[in-house]
């Protein structure tokens, strides 16, 4: 066990050298940051790739369904689309959660790219509700 908290069971337990402030080069010194630190991690961000494989591998099977000639009414369009809304709409949600966190990292930091954030985490709330229109359109076609 160890006092790091990035450990988890299973990891090996490494010795850690401490960790020691950074220095910027000077080319970089006097410039706004580049990033801000993430206060903490969004729900499903562990699982984000395991819940969006599924989702790419039904989105990749109805597609090729329609460009072969199935109608979005067909068993196995509405399977895939039943299968990948839930956890697109899930994955989606979560990341729309981390765009919010980060606008709100940077407002004290840089109000300009904090409210470039906050511009995208409300498009991408448009674009998750086109998601859910479409995919009950398909469902109940």
């Amino acid at each position: 066990m160890t006092d790091d908290e990035r450990w988890e069971p299973g990891m090996p337990v490494l010795d850690r050298q401490p960790v020691r402030p950074t220095t910027l080069p000077p080319s970089l010194q006097g410039l706004p940051p580049r990033s801000v630190p993430e206060v903490a991690p969004t729900p499903l961000q562990k699982h984000y790739i395991n819940l969006s494989v599924p989702v790419l591998i039904c989105g990749a099977i109805a597609i090729t369904a329609l460009n072969l000639g199935a109608r979005l009414g067909d068993p196995l369009v509405k399977l895939c689309v039943l299968i990948a809304a839930p956890l697109l709409v899930i994955t989606t949600a979560d990341a729309i959660l981390r765009i919010w966190r980060s606008a709100w990292a940077w407002m004290p930091v840089d109000r300009g790219k904090a409210w470039f954030r906050l511009a995208w985490a409300a498009v991408s709330v448009i674009g998750l509700t086109l998601l859910v229109a479409a995919a009950a359109v398909v469902l109940l076609a």
